[in-house]
């Protein structure tokens, strides 16, 4: 059976929508369809050659000219930075935000000192939400929708003792806390979008911001992802080669497949007045315990804007 298709006809003509790592795979799709749907796409991309070769792409298929290209390096924290400023001196509005971007990868560490997964799928991610959300916030109603996995019930929870891990690396478990990472981010991010708290001679009150944020589990798909396996398993990968490939070939969805549960997010109206959930096939989905602890998610949030440097 086919999976589930976001039905939702919204038009998006004068919104902006950013989506990272919109090159290729999922990110292209998502980008593709909200170009169709009439917004203004921008592509946050590490490779510049492969963007443009994306956005000439999307701009044939759609016939939307509308559609750029920004240089964004999850694993630079200054690249976040530039790109964000640029950004916020360039766009009057941004109405969608598509956390995708991620990588799975063996053991190694970024420019800034922190284990590459951690950074791409959830530390750029979270400085880049937080320096485009004043942004979200003049366009509201707007939407931040993460690029999650089911992969986080794997994890055995965030490993604060040893963020980075840098003792007993294992490169699909540091995987997995990074999409674990990615649910609690946007749980907590929502929690602090129900509304600014404003100091009034009054006293204290509650303005709600009108920016909702989002989860979504894409499922199994064929992207270029697991390119890293021969590198992360070795003689290992040999062996589970043929199995692998016969499993994606048999349950594997299209990029287009998994694609539509965050367009799905990105779009569809009747989410306007959720926040903070997780979906998958287009449907809200019940994460695991570890998900839902609202002290880990303030603990993460914390310590992610210590690590980026939002606070000391």
């Amino acid at each position: 059976m086919a999976p589930p298709k976001c039905l939702s006809q919204a038009n998006l003509k004068d919104k902006t929508a950013i989506v990272t790592g919109a090159n290729t795979g999922i990110g292209f799709e998502v980008a593709k369809d909200l170009a169709r749907r009439g917004a203004k796409v921008i592509l946050a991309c590490r490779n510049e050659a492969r963007a443009e070769a994306a956005v000439a792409e999307i701009v044939k298929d759609t016939g939307n000219e509308n559609v750029m290209t920004s240089k964004l390096d999850l694993a630079s924290l200054s690249s976040v930075r530039e790109f964000s400023q640029k950004i916020k001196e360039g766009e009057t509005r941004l109405d969608i935000l598509v956390n995708n971007a991620g990588i799975c990868c063996p053991q190694s560490t970024t420019e800034d000192g922190f284990e590459t997964q951690l950074q791409v799928n959830h530390l750029g991610h979270f400085l880049l939400t937080h320096l485009l959300l004043d942004l979200l916030k003049t366009s509201a109603p707007s939407r931040v929708v993460v690029v999650a996995s089911s992969v986080h019930k794997t994890s055995q929870g965030i490993n604060f003792e040893d963020i980075n891990y840098e003792k007993n690396y294992v490169a699909f478990p540091v995987y997995a806390q990074s999409k674990l990472a990615n649910i609690l981010f946007t749980r907590e991010l929502a929690r602090r979008l129900e509304g600014s708290y404003i100091e009034h001679v009054t006293g204290t009150y509650c303005a709600w911001t009108g920016v909702t944020a989002y989860a979504a589990h894409p499922g199994l798909v064929k992207t270029e992802l697991w390119r890293t396996l021969p590198e992360l398993y070795g003689w290992k990968f040999t062996l589970m080669k043929p199995m692998f490939y016969l499993g994606m070939s048999a349950f594997a969805k299209t990029p287009v497949q998994g694609a539509q549960t965050v367009i799905h997010c990105a779009v569809e109206e009747k989410l306007s007045s959720e926040s903070g959930l997780y979906y998958s096939d287009c449907d809200v989905m019940e994460p695991s315990q570890k998900a839902t602890d609202d002290a880990v998610a303030r603990q993460l949030w914390e310590l992610s804007e210590r690590m980026t440097g939002l606070s000391s």
